[in-house]
C-alpha cells in the first residue's frame, strides 16, 4: 500500500510539474497586466505544433527544437500584446473578450493551415525507470527534471534579476514603478512573451507524449485555470501549490476510480477551497 501511495505521489508530481508551468505564465500576465488570458491554451498549441514541425519534420534535434519553439510562441505573443492587448491592460472584463476573441482565431488559422486530425511526433526517449519499485515514464520524468530546472531559473529572475525586479514592482503598483524610472510597457510586452513561452514549452514538452492538433489547449487551459484558482490568482506561490495539489489530487483519484472521477473531484476542489478561501489558497483578497 505505501509504495502505492508513493507511486501516486510520483504521477502527481510529473503532472502537477507541468501544471505549474501553465499556471505560472498565465498567473504572471494577470499578476501584473491585469488580463486573463484565455488565449493560454493556443500558446501552449502553438508551442507543440512549432516543435512537431521542427523536430518530426525538419529533424531538428529534440532539446533544440523546444527552445527554439518557446522563443517563437514568445514572439508571436508580445506581437499580439503590442499589437492587441496593450491597450487593455488593467481593463480585465475587456483583456477577457479579446483574448477570448484571440483563442479563438490561433485555433481557427491552425485548423485551416495543419487541419482538424490529431498529429503524432516520435518520443525523444523511451522506457520505464525502476526506482525500488516505483516505476516513472523516462520522457515524463525528462519533463518534470526540465520543469523542476524551469522553476529554479524562474525563482532567481524574479528574485535578482533587474527585469523581474522591475517586473515585481509593476505588478505592485505601477505608477510608483514609473516614478522610479520603470518604462511599464517595456515590462508589460515582457511579462507577456515569458507567460506565452512557459505555455509554449509545456505544449512543446508535452507534444511527444500526448497527440498534437489545434485544439489541444484546452484541456491545459482549464487545467491553468483550475490551478490558479486554488492557489489565488495572481500568486506565483500559490500557483506552485496549487499545481501540485491538483496534480496529486487527480492521480489519486484516476488510481483508485477513474479520470473522468478525477476531474469531476478537481472541480469540487476548486468549490471546496473557494467557500473557505475566496481569494484561493495563498491568494490575498482585493
Amino acid at each position: 500500500m505505501l509504495q502505492l501511495l508513493i507511486q501516486i505521489g510520483v504521477n502527481g508530481l510529473m503532472m502537477g510539474l507541468v501544471y505549474i508551468m501553465m499556471a505560472l505564465g498565465f498567473t504572471l500576465i494577470f499578476g501584473i497586466m491585469r488580463i486573463v488570458n484565455f488565449a493560454h491554451g493556443e500558446f501552449y498549441m502553438l508551442g507543440a505544433i512549432a516543435v512537431m514541425l521542427l523536430f518530426s519534420t525538419l529533424g531538428i534535434n529534440y532539446f533544440l527544437a523546444v527552445i527554439i519553439a518557446a522563443i517563437i510562441v514568445a514572439v508571436i505573443g508580445m506581437v499580439i500584446e503590442r499589437l492587441l492587448l496593450r491597450q487593455f491592460v488593467g481593463r480585465e472584463l475587456n483583456g477577457m473578450i479579446m483574448t477570448l476573441a484571440i483563442a479563438i482565431t490561433l485555433q481557427a488559422g491552425a485548423t485551416i493551415l495543419f487541419g482538424p486530425q490529431e498529429m503524432s511526433i516520435p518520443r525523444p526517449v523511451s522506457g520505464v525507470t525502476n526506482i525500488a519499485g516505483i516505476l516513472i515514464p523516462n520522457d515524463r520524468m525528462l519533463v518534470g527534471f526540465i520543469a523542476i530546472a524551469i522553476l529554479v531559473l524562474f525563482y532567481f529572475f524574479l528574485r535578482f534579476a533587474r527585469a523581474g525586479l522591475a517586473m515585481r514592482a509593476v505588478a505592485q503598483d505601477w505608477e510608483a514603478a514609473a516614478l522610479q524610472g520603470i518604462r511599464p510597457q517595456r515590462i508589460y510586452l515582457l511579462s507577456f512573451g515569458i507567460g506565452c513561452a512557459l505555455a509554449g514549452l509545456a505544449g512543446a514538452l508535452m507534444a511527444p507524449i500526448y497527440t498534437v492538433s489545434p485544439f489541444i489547449g484546452e484541456v491545459p487551459m482549464l487545467k491553468a485555470f483550475i490551478v490558479v484558482i486554488l492557489g489565488g490568482l495572481g500568486s506565483l506561490p500559490g500557483a506552485v501549490v496549487g499545481g501540485l495539489l491538483l496534480g496529486v489530487v487527480e492521480a489519486g483519484v484516476a488510481t483508485f476510480i477513474n479520470t473522468t472521477v478525477a476531474t469531476m473531484i478537481s472541480f469540487a476542489l476548486v468549490v471546496v477551497i473557494l467557500l473557505f478561501r475566496p481569494a484561493g489558497l495563498l491568494g490575498q483578497s482585493r
